[in-house]
């Protein structure tokens, strides 16, 4: 009896959604939200894309598939059998060509960061890293003493990590100080700090391929901007000719920072709030 009652329940219910259903696709609601939601992954994706040389690559894409749809229109029979042969090896070329946006986009949806919303909790060790993070920013600033200083969040950098010297000490004003002193073995590379853990020291980081940066950020503030661009890391720069602090993120890079400034930045994106959050991307450098 019991199991003829949730048959019977369950065929209801399928019926009810199915006549729900059928009034929201008489009303064209269902098409509208298929259309919305389309162009909403659209946006993120040309988002998710501008300021890399995936644009101009995108550009040329378009120009081949109106050239295309000119000469089938004007029936030039030999210009559109070349196109069309274009076309048809782009189709095996681009998972290579647009690799790094490709890994870039399902990085987002593994980490959440794409469509929904992500929720977190306090951690009084990442704010008291953030502070000293802060206070040997300053130090190293008024020296002018080079340094990047790369802070993990969702998205593993375990890569960058192997590539550099492990130190596994707890973060502090010394050890950053020590690690960025000029002519040392670590000087050179990037810090990695893992919650309130300093990992590693002298790690190398992936260079951003954006090419609307100003020429006179250097190697440190590139990759900054790289490594900002392929994880959802937070990567402090102290310049080693002006002595100005930066902060990139989400490959968008904030320059010329105050100790308050910072400190605000900081706390604002490594201090997890109880609240929802919904993250856009950027491209652009801001000043």
């Amino acid at each position: 009896m019991v199991g003829r009652e949730w048959l019977h329940f369950s065929g209801e219910l399928v019926a009810r959604m199915a006549a729900w259903l059928d009034i929201l696709r008489h009303f064209g609601i269902l098409d509208a939200l298929d259309i919305l939601i389309v162009a909403y992954v659209i946006y993120r994706l040309l988002i998710l894309i501008r300021g890399t040389r995936a644009v101009q690559l995108l550009k040329g894409v378009i120009v081949i598939l109106l050239a295309t749809a000119v000469s089938n229109f004007l029936h030039l029979q030999a210009l559109n059998w070349l196109l069309n042969k274009i076309i048809t090896l782009g189709l095996f070329a681009i998972p290579v060509v647009f690799q790094p946006e490709l890994r870039r986009a399902l990085e987002q949806l593994g980490r959440g960061g794409f469509f929904w919303f992500s929720f977190t909790t306090d951690n009084e060790d990442i704010k008291r890293a953030a502070s000293e993070i802060v206070k040997a920013s300053q130090v190293l600033s008024k020296t002018k003493t080079g340094a990047l200083i790369v802070i993990e969040r969702n998205t593993g950098l375990s890569e960058y990590i192997e590539t550099g010297t492990l130190v596994e000490g707890k973060v502090s004003t010394e050890l950053l100080l020590n690690t960025f002193i000029p002519n040392t073995p670590l000087h050179d590379g990037a810090v990695v700090v893992r919650g309130d853990k300093m990992v590693a020291a002298g790690c190398f980081l992936p260079l951003t391929e954006s090419r609307d940066l100003d020429r006179q950020l250097g190697t440190r503030h590139r990759a900054a901007l790289g490594v900002t661009e392929q994880s959802d890391a937070v990567a402090v720069v102290v310049s080693e000719e002006t002595g100005r602090v930066s902060l990139a993120v989400d490959g968008v890079l904030t320059q010329d920072l105050s100790e308050a400034a910072l400190r605000e930045l900081l706390d604002s994106l490594l201090t997890p709030k109880r609240a929802t959050t919904f993250k856009f991307l950027s491209r652009k450098a801001e000043s």
